[in-house]
């Protein structure tokens, strides 16, 4: 599998090549490898340099195809010809646009025909040497970018396709037009061109229109294929009343609503393949699906079923609940176990950056979750008193913890010097914007039988055996509520039941 940063750069359609017939990406038409053997032909069959600039005729011919490199098969440019002017370090700097604000509306031309789809192309405009078109609307997104790359600290690249693609999208706007976001999305995107960056500047101008499929809407249709169409009919309208919200029914979150169809897709499933409504499930039927699970994924597919067949009564989609006095089965608690020190040194191993180092010491002394982690601001570490403010508490910080820090933060101005993200931990994306990093940028210690999670748990068993399971303790140490105190002592309780010597029974 290829890594994010190799393969964001070749995520385009896919569909079938005009030249070769395969069914790949492609770009304009065709895959890459024809792109680049037509690339090779041009170069061995044009005589002068200007019949090189002409590449589409050779691509629509091609019928076999060399082996290239990735990244390596583009030429590369040509040597300066004229001497580096000395005295100046690097290029001039681009000057800052002028000031400018919303347009007045006055003596504005309205438009005829709306709606219409756009054709974007994309320009190389340098704004250290040229002047940018003369647009009122395209000189207040440039003084809006200007202002937020200087806020936010953008690398020069990151500034140039911001621009860029302000101009190409907004060169020729007139005042009533909107921009949608499907039509320059994936032009953007395939060329790295700043896309989120472009959506908040047209934000803020309010001249977007966000016109891409929900996220959930794109779920929801992947997990309704393959089931009976009345079936699927009536499990998308619950899943979207739990999404949503509705009369005497709660909006829920959005990963809950996906919890609950994820656990009743299975028995969808199975009944799509001899019933073609839900009123034709029966008791007998759901007793008998629940019947092969156990522990949580039982209690989960009960818990789906019970809504999914609640709401279905409830709207006069069937007659009768068959999931009415099916009770959940007794909850056995599992009995966390402590980590050997293989598995503890394992994972210290492991964490061989220095945000991954942050991670695993913050969970294994300090209990912390993943997003307790995410969520830690600059202000919390104060290294000059040795406290830490984590989840509303107020901690010491350790040596160990210290240096783990004080690296990072050395690494973090080294890398982003001008990033105006408060968080302690950031990204090569999130350095740019304000929020916190990806629930997948800490890392889960991928390929090894210890994980964050585990640690965790690890420094509270650890806790409670040593202050003899008092739950007082744990609850003021962690900060977790009484109930939560209580569940780890009496863990604490059972291990220490389990690993204490039985004494022998004498007889006289």
């Amino acid at each position: 599998m290829a890594c994010y940063n190799f393969a964001v750069g070749y995520r385009r359609p896919t569909g079938d090549c005009l030249a070769c017939h395969r069914r790949v990406p492609l770009r304009d038409g065709y895959c890459r490898l024809c792109w680049c053997q037509a690339r090779l032909d041009r170069a061995a069959d044009a005589e002068s340099a200007r019949d090189r600039t002409v590449l589409a005729p050779y691509v629509a011919e091609v019928r076999y195809h060399q082996l290239f490199l990735a990244d390596l098969y583009r030429p590369h440019a040509p040597p300066p010809t004229t001497p580096r002017q000395r005295g100046a370090k690097g290029r001039r700097p681009q000057q800052a646009p002028p000031v400018a604000s919303r347009p007045s509306p006055d003596s504005a031309q309205l438009m005829l025909l709306t709606d219409l789809p756009r054709t974007y192309r994309r320009g190389n405009v340098d704004l250290r040497s040229t002047a940018p078109p003369d647009n009122p609307w395209l000189a207040w997104a440039l003084h809006l970018a200007w202002t937020t790359a200087e806020a936010h600290g953008f690398a020069p690249n990151v500034r140039y396709a911001l621009n860029r693609n302000l101009i190409m999208l907004l060169a020729t706007h007139a005042d009533g037009d909107l921009v949608r976001v499907s039509q320059f999305h994936q032009f953007c995107r395939n060329g790295g061109g700043a896309l989120v960056h472009v959506i908040d500047i047209l934000s803020a101008m309010e001249i977007l229109v966000d016109d891409r499929p929900a996220v959930f809407d794109i779920w929801l249709g992947t997990k309704l294929d393959g089931l009976a169409p009345a079936i699927a009919h009536q499990a998308e309208r619950w899943v979207r009343t739990l999404h949503d919200g509705g009369p005497r029914w709660h909006r829920r979150e959005p990963a809950s609503a996906m919890a609950y169809f994820n656990g009743t897709r299975p028995a969808l499933q199975i009944w799509s393949a001899s019933h073609d409504h839900l009123r034709e499930i029966t008791r007998d039927e759901v007793i008998t699906y629940l019947a092969g699970l156990h522990g949580e994924p039982r209690m989960l597919a009960l818990t789906g079923l019970r809504s999914l067949f609640g709401w279905a009564k409830r709207n006069s989609v069937i007659f009768q609940n068959p999931c009415t006095r099916i009770w959940h089965a007794p909850r056995v608690r599992r009995i966390w176990q402590p980590l050997s020190d293989n598995d503890i040194a394992a994972a210290l191993r492991a964490a061989d950056t220095p945000p991954a180092r942050v991670s695993v010491a913050l969970a294994a002394i300090y209990a912390a979750r993943p997003g307790q982690i995410r969520a830690l601001l600059l202000d919390d570490v104060d290294l000059g008193n040795r406290r830490i403010t984590l989840a509303g508490r107020d901690l010491p910080i350790d040596e160990i913890t210290a240096t783990v820090l004080r690296e990072w933060l050395d690494h973090r101005h080294s890398r982003w010097p001008r990033t105006a993200n408060p968080h302690l931990l950031i990204s090569k994306e999130t350095a740019l914007r304000t929020g916190p990093v990806s629930a997948g940028f800490i890392p889960n210690l991928r390929r090894l039988a210890t994980t964050l999670e585990q640690l965790r748990i690890d420094r509270k068993l650890e806790e409670a055996i040593s202050c003899g399971a008092d739950p007082l303790h744990l609850s003021v140490m962690f900060g977790i509520s009484a109930t939560n105190a209580i569940r780890w002592a009496t863990n604490a309780r059972q291990l220490q039941a389990f690993s204490a010597p039985h004494n022998p029974t004498h007889s006289d």
